[in-house]
């Protein structure tokens, strides 16, 4: 399976945020990764309709998690932000011409195997991926020139 660019950069919106408490304008979140504001745009509004996150209206406007990043699964992002998670064909209702579909062993297993794989999902938050803030904040500020290499922490499952 894989995933789509909107989720990929839906979990870096939301790390930014993350690392970045109170109210995060969308011109800084699209420097730091260099993307264009209109993408950000498009990715912010499944965030903003599964309340992952809140867009604040005004001239002090911007974006902040809707909840502690701690209470986000990427699980919960996962299934914001990925329009399609069906691994055949054969899960779509237009395509069941299979004579097999109702019967079929390949499409139980590839039903568990996406199911597993939300699991798991579902045990990592937003705040699993930002436990080394500082370091982060570097990274996307611009600061973390000359830094070879950030420790790395294995993620602990909750």
């Amino acid at each position: 399976m894989r995933l789509t660019q909107q989720t990929d950069t839906s979990v870096r919106i939301l790390m930014y945020c993350a690392t970045h408490p109170g109210t995060t304008r969308i011109r800084d979140v699209a420097a730091a990764y260099q993307v264009s504001e209109l993408n950000l745009f498009k990715i912010m509004r499944p965030l903003v309709e599964s309340g992952i996150v809140e867009s604040i209206r005004g001239r002090k406007g911007g974006i902040r998690l809707a909840r502690p990043a701690s209470e986000i699964s990427l699980g919960e992002v996962v299934r914001a932000t990925e329009t399609n998670l069906n691994l055949a064909d054969c899960f779509e209702t237009d395509h069941r011409d299979c004579l097999l579909v109702d019967a079929c062993g390949f499409n139980n297993a590839l039903r568990e195997a996406l199911k597993a794989f939300l699991a798991v999902l579902d045990r990592y938050s937003i705040a699993d991926l930002a436990t080394d803030r500082s370091a982060l904040r570097r990274l996307l500020e611009g600061t973390g020139e000359g830094v070879i290499a950030v420790e790395a922490r294995p993620l602990q499952a909750h």
